[in-house]
């Protein structure tokens, strides 16, 4: 991953947490509060009957009034059609990394298109990504790559953000910058 985002990105907000935080709920009102032609990019494949039935219930809470695109893999062109008039909601930067992951795909080089697009994305984006950094090391290569990439990839995004939040218990503790209006 070489990626690197050097200049800040005025219309980017991450939100970080871990699962079951609160963050999505947070990142949709937060959009919500931005303003403007709402956007969902959802990264979920309903693989089996419990990711379906999640995926129904964030649709739930979500409610009407979103346009849905589904982007398991690509998230880059997903953004690059973006408009100015639109406010994006992304979630999760996680699951595509973890459909990356399994798909055996270049996890740098779709990493530096989905940085790439996010720079040059003309509405305001919201991204949701899990912490998974806070629990013990895991007992196997592949979960350990992908500890890894997950936290690089969120460290990068991070960095890139004019507003970071973190999301514990459905609080909101603003790591870096300011919320959105």
């Amino acid at each position: 991953m070489t990626h690197s985002l050097k200049k800040m990105n005025e219309n980017l907000t991450v939100v970080l947490g871990g699962a079951a935080s609160g963050k999505s709920a947070f990142a949709e009102g937060l959009v919500q509060r931005i303003g403007g032609k709402r956007i969902y990019i959802a990264t979920a494949q309903a693989f089996d009957d419990e990711m379906a039935q999640k995926i129904a219930r964030h649709i739930d809470q979500r409610g009407t009034g979103w346009d849905t695109i589904e982007a398991p893999f690509d998230v880059a062109d997903a953004l690059i059609s973006r408009h100015a008039d639109e406010v994006v909601l992304l979630d999760c930067a996680t699951l595509w990394l973890t459909n990356l992951l399994l798909a055996e795909r270049d996890i740098g080089a779709e990493t530096d298109g989905f940085l790439t697009a996010l720079a040059t994305c003309p509405a305001p984006v919201v991204v949701v990504s899990n912490e998974v950094g806070h629990g013990i090391v895991p007992d196997n290569a592949l979960s350990r790559r992908f500890r890894a990439a997950q936290g690089h990839l969120n460290q990068q995004l991070a960095a890139a953000s004019r507003c970071t939040v973190f999301v514990t218990a459905g609080l909101p503790q603003v790591l870096k910058g300011d919320l959105p209006a």
